[in-house]
């Protein structure tokens, strides 16, 4: 079951976080929590994001710039921008409330120090709690795959499960950035290359696979995860239309 943003709101942690507006997008999925001052914090999105900030690339913004910046976060995949009201900015900047009320954008608040890494240590335990205890990443059931009929979906479930959960835009992006890495053999730089997007944002990409993935680097488990990529794609690719 995804976590929602209703969700995460219930949570101790976020006690003391209000919502300003977008409450009736509460119900989106979340499927991470990332800090980020910059102005440009959507190129590193892969979708799904609840951004956590404390007002301070808003600091020297325009109006209209306060107004892109939220529609890039949107347009990004972000599920949602959660303001500190208290060392930066002390009450969010009307056109920015403007442009989150006019996306329907969940614009929460918190008017009070907030803990940035206790928060997203909560949410990401919500997030990525199983709804059952996980199988054991293991070759054997690669071989029971190549001799018994309908045996690849086990596989697959047990390399790539936590990927398979997530919504499309974020499930897409990860997979693709996980199936280039492994072709690369983790080379970043060519990597990035590759996905035409910026070294960083692969490091951000990896991390987000390592957690819900958990050891990238051993060769056994490369090669699990490269024959579940590739038992994925012929499984979609002769679905019915």
């Amino acid at each position: 079951m995804q976590t929602t943003l209703h969700d995460l709101l219930a949570l101790p942690a976020f006690a003391e976080i209000e919502v300003a507006c977008g409450r009736a997008q509460l119900g989106q999925p979340v499927t991470w929590v990332h800090i980020s001052e910059l102005p440009d914090a959507a190129r590193f999105l892969t979708g799904g994001e609840l951004l956590l900030s404390t007002g301070l690339p808003l600091l020297t913004m325009t109006e209209s710039a306060q107004e892109a910046y939220l529609h890039s976060l949107a347009q990004g995949g972000a599920v949602g921008l959660l303001l500190e009201l208290v060392r930066n900015v002390q009450e969010v900047p009307p056109a920015l409330l403007a442009a989150a009320r006019q996306l329907d954008c969940p614009l929460l608040v918190a008017r009070r120090e907030v803990s940035f890494e206790q928060l997203t240590k909560a949410a990401h335990a919500r997030i990525l709690a199983p709804v059952t205890a996980p199988a054991e990443p293991s070759l054997e059931p690669l071989w029971r795959a190549l001799t018994e009929t309908g045996r690849g979906a086990d596989f697959v479930t047990a390399h790539l499960g936590p990927l398979l959960s997530l919504p499309l835009r974020p499930r897409a992006t990860l997979l693709s950035t996980l199936d280039t890495l492994l072709t690369v053999n983790f080379n970043v730089a060519e990597a990035a290359r590759r996905l035409g997007v910026r070294r960083q944002t692969v490091y951000y990409r990896m991390e987000q696979l390592q957690v819900m993935l958990g050891e990238l680097e051993d060769a056994r488990r490369q090669l699990g995860l490269r024959l579940a990529l590739e038992l994925l794609r012929t499984t979609e690719s002769s679905a019915p239309p």
